[in-house]
């Protein structure tokens, strides 16, 4: 094939800011046609992509070799079977599924018919996860004891949309939406969890699903993991904080991809992955400190690796396996907080 020809459902914040352009600037992907009854989101895709806009899913089948599931939580496993369904490779965003059997299914249902299924689990990708996952493996932070990591914003008057209004049918709130990517990074980082503690909240009036979540986990290997996602974090703590038996890692500041992609910056412009001096983090031992420049953000690696699998038969970017774990993860945690117990893990 000349080029894979993309089909993308949904054109919301997903859709919009991450993927298409992501595709866009992919070599040998193209994005053919995107899943929108909006007319001005089809006129769009039109102008900027060359994409058609389809009114729904059953218009994709013949326009695409690769479907990008892109709409809201709820309708992931259902987009995801019925392009399998149809022989098509997919990728989900994340969260994969609202539960981890459910993932399994599509999991079995993609090996069953031997196509292509992946998780957009971006944030593999961040130039800071980078940087904490080549400090551990150089053996710089010694045996790594704990990972303190945040996503915290400050949000008093909700935004509205499904992932904060709708309960748990609409598989919203930071748990999922957040928490994917915090418990997914742990255990990249650290390995299996067997245990699993979690207070969650929801603070602000109007809001139906979590926005003020706690999730410590205890992996196999002895470390632990401490993971926060807010939305009323006036003051942010350290987005990593990395303690090891021989030296600790600190950085504040998000990774800077997303808010490219927000301002339109074309994903494989020049140092669009590159952070900011002020943003780099610190490596510590006792009192000799030493500023780390990050590594660069990489998130068009991601289509890259797929763009390999589907070309070269190459292993896709992100294992669905590693989904479902993160999913019983995730599942254990909200029984945690609503029972108020820590969760042991097989």
């Amino acid at each position: 094939m000349s080029e894979i020809r993309v089909g993308l459902i949904g054109y919301g914040t997903a859709g919009a800011y991450f993927h298409a352009p992501l595709i866009h600037a992919t070599p040998g992907l193209a994005l053919a046609a995107v899943v929108t009854r909006n007319a001005d989101r089809q006129a769009e895709v039109a102008a900027k992509y060359g994409a058609a806009g389809v009114p729904g899913v059953e218009d994709l089948w013949d326009r695409c070799d690769l479907v990008v599931v892109a709409s809201p939580n709820k309708t992931h496993v259902s987009a995801a079977t019925a392009a399998l369904a149809n022989g098509l490779p997919v990728v989900v965003d994340k969260p994969l599924a609202r539960t981890a059997e459910e993932a399994r299914g599509l999991v079995r249902l993609a090996k069953e018919r031997g196509l292509m299924l992946t998780v957009f689990q971006n944030r593999r990708w961040d130039g800071d996860f980078r940087t904490v996952r080549r400090l551990a493996g150089e053996g710089r932070l010694g045996e790594v004891l704990r990972l303190e990591s945040r996503f915290e914003r400050w949000r008093p008057v909700p935004k509205g949309g499904w992932r904060e209004t709708g309960g748990a049918e609409e598989i919203g709130g930071l748990l999922y939406d957040l928490g994917s990517h915090l418990v997914d990074q742990a255990l990249q980082l650290l390995g299996p969890a067997h245990e699993v503690y979690c207070e969650s909240d929801v603070r602000r009036a109007g809001v139906a699903s979590d926005d003020d979540t706690f999730i410590a986990l205890t992996h196999a290997g002895g470390a632990r993991s401490h993971l926060w996602a807010s939305s009323l974090a006036a003051v942010a703590g350290p987005r990593f904080r990395v303690l090891g038996s021989a030296a600790a890692y600190q950085k504040y500041g998000m990774d800077v991809q997303e808010e490219r992609l927000r301002a339109g910056m074309a994903p494989d412009a020049p140092g669009f992955g590159q952070d900011v001096e002020e943003r780099y983090g610190v490596l510590g031992d006792g009192d000799d400190r030493q500023v780390v420049p990050t590594e660069p953000g990489a998130y068009l690696d991601f289509y890259r690796g797929v763009e390999a699998a589907l070309r070269e038969g190459a292993p896709p970017p992100v294992d669905p396996e590693s989904a479902v774990d993160a999913l019983a993860v995730i599942e254990a945690a909200r029984l945690s907080a609503t029972q108020r117990i820590v969760v042991h893990l097989g």
